[in-house]
């Protein structure tokens, strides 16, 4: 199986989806098609958006830069996920109510304990984005990625052809580009939040069921 790259537009980074807390990226919701197709080996990059409202209260043009990229080490179903979490990695598990930021914004928000119908846990996503969630299938899993929040990394002009202009995502399966990418993002210290979520000023309050509704609406 050939190697893949996949580049979307993250429009909102709030630092659920992906989630590169805890020495570990994840992207277990949003994105369905791309958890569902990307494999261990493949590159997914969420570029930024054309009006990036950052904490300074202004708008910035990051479409030509990176604001994540993440190299697929491990690919778990959703169910097998929650069980990694509660092993491994249960600081993923949302604590909605937590005065630390990260800890609201886990993403192993599925609890499988029951039976194969998962149970929503309190967390960024509600009811209405069950379905969408669970239609991706899989939580993919990284420990090598780059992750620059609200200071996103421009690209090199010889890779712009990679940035997605729009919904949905690009899949490069070209080994020359995959190569080119990965001498550029090498340059930096891999595993690392180099800067905070862009959105991460909207949930510096205290958490509420608001602010799971914007997700909502936003998805």
């Amino acid at each position: 199986m050939s190697q893949k790259l996949y580049s979307y537009v993250l429009r909102f980074d709030d630092g659920a989806a992906p989630n590169p807390f805890w020495g570990t990226c994840t992207l277990t919701i949003c994105k369905p098609d791309i958890r569902r197709k990307a494999n261990v080996g493949d590159w997914v990059i969420g570029t930024g958006s054309k009006n990036s409202r950052l904490k300074d209260g202004n708008t910035y043009d990051l479409s030509d830069c990176v604001v994540y990229a993440m190299k697929v080490t491990k690919k778990l179903l959703l169910a097998d996920y929650d069980k990694y979490c509660k092993q491994h990695l249960q600081n993923k598990i949302p604590k909605w109510f937590s005065r630390d930021f990260r800890l609201r914004m886990g993403d192993c928000i599925y609890d499988y304990s029951i039976d194969s119908t998962p149970i929503l846990r309190k967390s960024i996503h509600n009811q209405d984005n069950m379905s969408r969630d669970l239609r991706g299938q899989f939580s993919l899993l990284s420990k090598q990625f780059y992750y620059f929040g609200d200071e996103p990394r421009p690209l090199p002009q010889e890779l712009k052809n990679i940035i997605r202009r729009g919904q949905k995502h690009l899949v490069f399966d070209d080994l020359a580009t995959i190569k080119k990418f990965e001498e550029w993002i090498s340059k930096f210290k891999k595993n690392k939040c180099y800067s905070q979520p862009q959105l991460k000023f909207k949930f510096d309050l205290k958490s509420t069921n608001k602010q799971i509704s914007k997700c909502t609406s936003r998805c």
